[in-house]
């Protein structure tokens, strides 16, 4: 019986524990952060196909300085921004934003929280497991699972 009460009760605790980002607001501020240079991705077929900024909060910068071993806190927000047509020079709209917080507690996702927004700023909706942490594990797990590093700033 007490097996069947923890099954029932992880089943309804893991997809709340998952869904917590849903309520994490975008920082506000986040553009006056350290700002990585436009990256611009043309390949239609590449998850990350459009332009990008990275925006890293002080802590963050520090995890990147250390080799990408971030503390508890850091905060990184790419911000994606859509290609202009038959044109990779100028920045589309904004299409979305994107969020990871260093968070002991997240341990599904490696200790982080991942949130995603609308180009509006508003929770997206995004799952977390299945959206984000899936490639981050696959391609940086070795960089306490940021695909980005320091090079991403110069």
């Amino acid at each position: 019986m007490m097996a069947r009460i923890a099954l029932f009760l992880s089943l309804i605790l893991i997809p709340v524990a998952l869904n917590a980002a849903q309520g994490v607001p975008l920082p506000k501020g986040y553009p006056s952060w350290q700002k990585s240079p436009r990256k611009v991705v043309t390949d239609k077929s590449s998850l990350f196909y459009g332009i990008h900024y990275i925006y890293a909060d002080k802590k963050a910068a520090q995890g990147y300085k250390a080799g990408n071993r971030f503390s508890e806190g850091s905060t990184i927000i790419v911000e994606h921004f859509n290609i202009k047509e038959g044109n990779s020079t100028v920045d589309g709209s904004k299409n979305m934003v994107v969020m990871m917080r260093k968070d002991k507690r997240q341990k599904q996702t490696g200790g982080w929280l991942f949130a995603g927004f609308g180009a509006d700023g508003r929770p997206s909706g995004l799952d977390p497991l299945s959206t984000c942490f899936g490639c981050h594990q696959k391609d940086a797990a070795q960089r306490d699972f940021v695909i980005s590093t320091i090079k991403d700033f110069n």
